[in-house]
């Protein structure tokens, strides 16, 4: 659906990337290389969004880096927007609010770092979880968002050992 609104494949992985996790920053063969997408064309869209105030940028070691503008007054709206394509706002609402004692949510792997992925990790953090009633909400999340869902459920203690410190996590839900 958003492809109806974002023309071009290469506008739509940008801001992906960059909206989707906005934590994440990167150059532009880095980009080139993930999205397999020519050097020229990348970086016209990075120019183009740089230039529209989207995305901010500087200077990393001798790489030109770029992130999102958390400041731009529509940054919130096409964060939301994203999430909303990607399926990520209805499956953590529906997962989440009525499976019972949840801390937190967390996204792990492509999501996290900003990309398109068939399937999403999903990690669940509290205790007494219903697993068959996350088993049917993820069931029907699924269909909703046509992505495969693989859920984990931590323990808090075990959200310190496992989450602390990876660079693919992305936190969705919780204090």
């Amino acid at each position: 659906m958003l492809d109806l609104l974002v023309s071009g494949k290469t506008r739509l992985k940008v801001l992906t990337k960059f909206f989707l996790a906005p934590e994440i920053h990167g150059h532009l063969r880095g980009l080139s290389e993930e999205f397999g997408e020519s050097t020229n064309a990348i970086r016209l869209e990075l120019n183009r969004f740089e230039q529209g105030g989207l995305l901010v940028s500087g200077m990393e070691q001798n790489r030109k880096v770029f992130r999102a503008n958390r400041n731009h007054p529509l940054f919130s709206d096409i964060t939301s927007i994203l999430r909303k394509h990607m399926g990520v706002d209805s499956l953590v609402e529906q997962l989440i609010t009525r499976l019972g004692n949840v801390t937190s949510a967390y996204l792990l792997g492509e999501f996290a770092l900003g990309r398109d992925a068939d399937h999403i990790d999903l990690v669940l953090v509290g205790e007494e979880i219903n697993l068959e009633y996350l088993d049917r909400l993820t069931a029907k999340a699924e269909k909703l968002i046509r992505r495969e869902i693989k859920c984990t459920i931590l323990s808090p203690y075990e959200e310190k050992q496992q989450i602390k410190g990876r660079r693919d996590v992305w936190k969705v839900w919780g204090k």
